[in-house]
């Protein structure tokens, strides 16, 4: 099973490989939206509250409202990283 810290740097990952896309300002404002998910000043998960699972899911699905399939399209390697967590696409 997955520990919290395995979801932040998986959040973390994603965050960054986002912002690459998308640029950070849009990236942070949409990660800042996503209820239960606390960032630091850098823009780094600090701490998730609730269902980590629910977080990133929400996460994910908030990113692929920007621009879809190309999110999951970059993701995929991440989460191929993180096999103990189920990520819905």
């Amino acid at each position: 099973m997955a520990e919290e810290k395995d979801y932040k740097n998986l959040i973390n990952e994603i965050i960054a490989k986002q912002t690459v896309v998308l640029g950070s300002d849009i990236v942070l404002l949409k990660a800042r939206s996503v209820p239960g998910l606390k960032l630091d000043n850098s823009g780094r998960a600090e701490s998730i509250e609730g269902n980590p699972q629910e977080v990133l899911n929400a996460l994910v699905d908030a990113y692929i409202s920007l621009s879809g399939q190309i999110v999951k399209n970059i993701l995929n390697p991440i989460f191929e990283k993180y096999p103990d967590i189920k990520i819905k696409t």
